[in-house]
């Protein structure tokens, strides 16, 4: 690795995506800090157990620990299996049912406390997100909530989202580009997405303003695809449970010359992402660094540096707010609690 500079300034994203061609993107929760501070959240599943509206209970906590994880996607598939279990051995045990829902109610309840609602954002900084992301050729969202999707949806004529099978479904063997459109691929799922009966991901069709409620607690076949909480080795097996989050992964890791961060930390529990951008065989990173102070940004420097040590790849920091997606006029007020 080109050993870069590790002091308390920043290069501009205007001057050094001038100067070099970085035709992929990987974004962080920083891009939805950028809009909505409330996604400052640290844990979907703490914020599960202490909301107003209706809080895990003990017995619904039990199950996580049972199967030793935090992660809703893989204790809502362990809840729907039970219960065509039991049906196909005619066993009458309504609790998996009932845990089921109150579960599913539980993650909506957190998602909604936490999430901007769509009410409150504007069209105009939607359409600057959706022009932000196709300038790349590639985009890969380490997040998910609705932001970018939203975005999307403002000219989605511009974007290739992979599910072109019936209903909307992702098919493993149909996913050769079929235009120069950007490629949007959710490494750790979304609130857009599904899992079907089948195991197989589906994209939710509904309307923007009503995807926060798509995923009905009153609808058994619906699972919400993401993996929102764990370790590094833990996302990594639910993401290979999953063609849809498989396929995303096998091309981040897929060789690349150059690439750019924006709002990704890599932490500890990002550890897969970081293996996969190894393998990628990067020749030039850019990273993005918020402005804190100069000690912070040498802070984060360091973290990276240490991160790609002894790697032949050139890393490059610039200021995030010199980035369309972290220009301070995309910043949504949070109004005050009632």
């Amino acid at each position: 690795m080109q050993t870069p500079a590790l002091t308390g300034e920043l290069e501009d994203w205007s001057a050094l995506s001038n100067s070099i061609n970085f035709p992929e993107l990987l974004i962080g929760n920083g891009a939805s800090l950028a809009v909505w501070r409330k996604f400052a959240y640290f844990s979907l599943f703490d914020e599960a157990q202490t909301t107003q509206n209706r809080p895990l209970s003990p017995t619904e906590l039990s199950v996580f620990r049972a199967l030793d994880t935090s992660n809703f996607e893989q204790v809502l598939s362990a809840l729907k299996n039970s219960i065509r279990v039991n049906a196909a051995l005619t066993i009458n045990s309504s609790s998996p049912r009932h845990r089921y829902f109150a579960i599913k109610e539980a993650l909506i309840h957190a998602v909604r406390s936490l999430h901007i609602p769509w009410s409150q954002m504007q069209a105009s900084s939607l359409a600057r997100i959706n022009s932000a992301l196709s300038q790349y050729q590639t985009v890969y969202s380490g997040n998910y909530d609705l932001l970018n999707y939203w975005a999307v949806m403002q000219n989605p004529q511009a974007f290739e989202q992979m599910f072109r099978g019936p209903d909307s479904t992702f098919e493993p063997g149909n996913h050769a580009r079929q235009s120069d459109a950007t490629r949007m691929l959710y490494l750790h799922g979304g609130m857009h997405l599904v899992k079907n009966l089948d195991g197989s991901t589906r994209i939710l069709n509904s309307s923007e303003s009503t995807l926060l409620a798509s995923f009905a607690i009153n609808h058994l076949g619906d699972i919400p695809l993401f993996v929102n909480e764990g370790s590094s080795a833990d996302k990594l097996k639910a993401i290979r449970s999953s063609d849809y989050l498989s396929y995303c992964y096998s091309q981040l890791a897929s060789p690349k010359q150059a690439l750019c961060i924006f709002g990704h930390n890599l932490a500890a529990q990002d550890q897969h992402l970081v293996q996969a951008l190894l393998q990628a065989g990067l020749k030039t990173l850019a990273i993005s660094i918020y402005p804190h102070n100069p000690l912070f940004i040498q802070q984060q420097k360091q973290h990276y540096a240490a991160l790609f040590a002894g790697q032949e790849v050139q890393l490059r920091f610039f200021d995030a707010l010199s980035h369309p997606l972290g220009d301070p006029a995309l910043r949504v007020a949070v109004p005050p609690a009632q």
